[in-house]
């Protein structure tokens, strides 16, 4: 099933001031969906408005908001729900990871990773999920990565995390199984975002030249929402590498991760 029409429906994207976020966006603006955007950088974010306002013709909303405090997930609920704005697609995109030894990083650094990883994307899926439900439809997409297969040491708290979302993500699936709320989990490999310069990578050339596009990474998560798929790997070559994970030992797992991601 190819992405429907969404004219007439709003989405609001979490993290749409870079890579994937930028991605979605624009994928959902030429389906003809109202936009809500946010992420820390209003800048960037009033710039990709502007764009969109003026090549789609749709409305977009600019809400500069840091889903790595405790307060924001119902801040930003309060400005859309809470304003008479409903939602109607929700993309839990923002995120970020630490490639660190978990033993010599600061704590504080750490329990933002696990407060935007995870615990905003619970809280915001159960805000806009629950009123969703409450409407018969609506949608959810919420990013995790194929770091939810692989324990990975210097970055043990991500993979962590993503393995929850993918868990988490499917098991709402489940629990909204014909209430009209679709929820899809969206695992990307290596795809061209600022992801790697955030999280302190120094990727070599060759390895980014199998990367993927933001753009072709956010057509699949979106895709695959449609279609009714609870989660989804994206490119062919990362999903046959994650279904031989199963067969590997788990400390040769830990050893392949590391140098993997």
């Amino acid at each position: 099933m190819a992405i429907p029409s969404l004219k007439g429906q709003r989405a609001l994207v979490t993290g749409a001031s870079s890579g994937l976020g930028v991605a979605f966006a624009r994928e959902l603006a030429g389906k003809g969906a109202n936009l809500v955007l946010t992420a820390r950088r209003k800048d960037r974010l009033d710039a990709l408005a502007e764009e969109l306002r003026s090549k789609q013709g749709i409305e977009v909303d600019v809400i500069a908001s840091d889903l790595g405090r405790p307060e924001s997930a119902k801040a930003l609920f309060d400005a859309t729900e809470g304003a008479g704005k409903p939602i109607d697609v929700l993309i839990n995109n923002a995120g970020f990871g630490i490639k660190q030894r978990f033993f010599t990083r600061e704590w504080e650094r750490t329990l933002e990773e696990m407060q935007l990883n995870m615990v905003s994307l619970t809280e915001t899926s159960l805000r806009f999920g629950t009123a969703m439900a409450s409407r018969k439809r609506g949608a959810i997409l919420n990013v995790a990565s194929i770091g939810a297969y692989l324990p990975t040491p210097n970055m043990a708290t991500y993979s962590a995390g993503k393995s929850y979302v993918r868990n988490f993500t499917e098991s709402l699936a489940g629990e909204l199984g014909g209430s009209g709320v679709r929820v899809c989990c969206l695992c990307p490999g290596g795809t061209e975002t600022e992801f790697s310069s955030v999280a302190g990578i120094d990727l070599p050339w060759w390895k980014r030249i199998a990367f993927m596009s933001a753009e072709r990474c956010a057509h699949i998560g979106l895709s695959a929402l449609y279609r009714g798929r609870r989660n989804i790997v994206s490119g062919w070559s990362n999903a046959i590498s994650m279904f031989f994970t199963r067969f590997v030992p788990r400390p040769l797992l830990g050893w392949i991760a590391e140098r993997v991601l």
